[in-house]
């Protein structure tokens, strides 16, 4: 799958010359008012804008200190590499999917998640569903970062490996979250084959019916493919 994602983004000029990411799993990174500054964010962030504004061939180290307002020094400090910082960009992007998770399996509890301690069955499913799915209905918010996603492969296939490392824990939580581990697979499958589509523009499904599916892959976490969940 890597292969063929990784061939598609090489021989794609648009994909290889993005300069408009669609809205994807992972939001942007967001600079808060009143926040104190920290370099390494700063970084991350000046990195993920030139990617989406000029696309993958202009991210550079140079370029990214420039915008930063960072020293080539202190870039090099945090990332030694324009490896290293894509890897740092892939990282926080994983970290931020499963705060999303988190934040949606605390909504359905009621109490902050705590381990890996399921409260009903399927609500993990239901989290990572709902948390794939919110990305387009906030648009405005969740702006497409799947651009480190495609500054990864096609650069290095190598730095996907922390996503595969995630996607083998999304399964892992999926066959344990209490229901048929076939059922909760095709689920976690359907979830991530909407981020891949809309990630490649590869013809999602839009307005009520993409309302629809969402509703059919939460009901189907409770065994009712028809639930309004």
């Amino acid at each position: 799958m890597a292969n063929t994602i990784e061939t598609i983004v090489l021989t794609n000029p648009v994909l290889n010359s993005l300069t408009s990411i669609p809205s994807g799993r992972y939001t942007t990174f967001m600079k808060k008012e009143g926040v104190p500054a920290n370099t390494r964010q700063d970084l991350l962030l000046a990195a993920n804008q030139i990617v989406l504004s000029e696309g993958v061939t202009h991210l550079t180290l140079e370029a990214v200190a420039k915008k930063a307002g960072v020293s080539k020094g202190g870039l090099l400090y945090h990332f030694p590499s324009k490896e290293a910082l894509i890897k740092g960009l892939i990282e926080h992007l994983n970290a931020q999917f499963d705060a999303k998770v988190a934040r949606h399996i605390a909504l359905e509890t009621g109490e902050a998640p705590v381990g890996d301690v399921k409260k009903e069955q399927g609500n993990w499913l239901r989290a990572y569903v709902r948390a794939t799915f919110e990305a387009r209905k906030l648009e405005n918010d969740w702006l497409g970062s799947s651009a480190a996603i495609l500054t990864a492969i096609s650069t290095n296939p190598l730095l996907l490996e922390p996503f595969r490392q995630s996607f083998a824990g999304y399964q892992q939580q999926a066959e344990q979250d209490g229901i048929d581990p076939a059922l909760a697979t095709v689920i976690r499958l359907a979830a991530d084959g909407l981020w891949l589509a809309e990630l490649l523009e590869l013809a999602p499904p839009g307005g009520d019916l993409r309302e629809k599916v969402e509703l059919l892959l939460l009901g189907l976490t409770k065994g009712n493919p028809t639930a309004q969940t």
